[in-house]
């Protein structure tokens, strides 16, 4: 079996806000082809890690290497054709609520592409179609339920078809059937696409459905104390919190 390829590398990473330490030793791999989780209780840093990965925080120590490349260390162009690879899908889908969906999408196409005007126009119709959108171009987020809006913004995140796709809280605001549906989604992008996918979340129907790999992290001792494929967690927990976690500290689920 060919050894998979890492996607991103995590050294020694400590993350704060001025003198205030909020994780440290922060060390772990995500492969190419992962549906890697990000989990721990509220407060833990996850939503605040994602900002390291996807360029908007600088660590205080610590390397990402992306792609092969040391992310913090390498020049702001570097990092610009990084971040231009990857996509994210925010809490809130985050689309402008003055443009169409289509407009929405066609966005980053427009910016980072040297695509003409019909083939964005083919291409947001695509992505589009990926998602379950298909024929609504011309819809403004006000007129979409939330679910689809998550899509919508999945769509854009794909629209340059990225290498790595980041998810912060996907779930979030859902009800069960639309975050299933989400989830299917996320795993058929996985898969068909070969993308590598970074998801923080709390949910714990999408831990185990959409997760091959996940690290926890703690609140009291600011670092990872589980790391592995959720459902082995699970069956082998590594500590009493993570476990409390992944059983809602229900005794006797495995």
């Amino acid at each position: 079996m060919m050894e998979k390829k890492a996607e991103i590398i995590v050294k020694d990473l400590t993350v704060g806000y001025g003198d205030f330490i909020l994780m440290k030793d922060i060390n772990f791999t995500v492969n190419q082809g992962d549906v890697f989780i990000v989990m721990g209780a509220s407060g833990c840093g996850k939503s605040t890690l994602l900002t390291v990965l996807t360029g908007l925080k600088e660590p205080k120590e610590g390397d990402v290497f992306i792609h092969g490349t040391n992310f913090w260390k390498a020049d702001t162009q570097s990092r610009m054709e990084i971040m231009k690879k990857n996509g994210i899908l925010y809490q809130s889908g985050a689309l402008f609520s003055s443009m169409t969906l289509a407009e929405n999408i066609a966005m980053p196409l427009q910016q980072y592409s040297n695509y003409g005007k019909k083939e964005i126009q083919e291409l947001v119709s695509l992505k589009l179609a990926l998602v379950g959108l298909k024929g609504f171009e011309e819809f403004y987020p006000s007129e979409i339920s939330g679910g689809m809006k998550k899509r919508a913004g999945l769509a854009r995140a794909l629209a340059l078809d990225p290498k790595l796709v980041y998810f912060d809280e996907p779930s979030a605001g859902l009800d069960p059937i639309s975050a299933k549906l989400l989830d299917d989604l996320i795993i058929e992008i996985s898969q068909s696409m070969q993308t590598t996918i970074v998801v923080v979340t709390h949910e714990l129907a999408s831990i185990f459905s959409i997760g091959t790999n996940s690290i926890f992290l703690d609140v009291d001792s600011k670092t990872i104390i589980g790391n592995g494929n959720p459902r082995e967690l699970l069956k082998n927990p590594p500590n009493e919190k993570v476990y409390n976690f992944l059983t809602r500290g229900e005794k006797n689920v495995k």
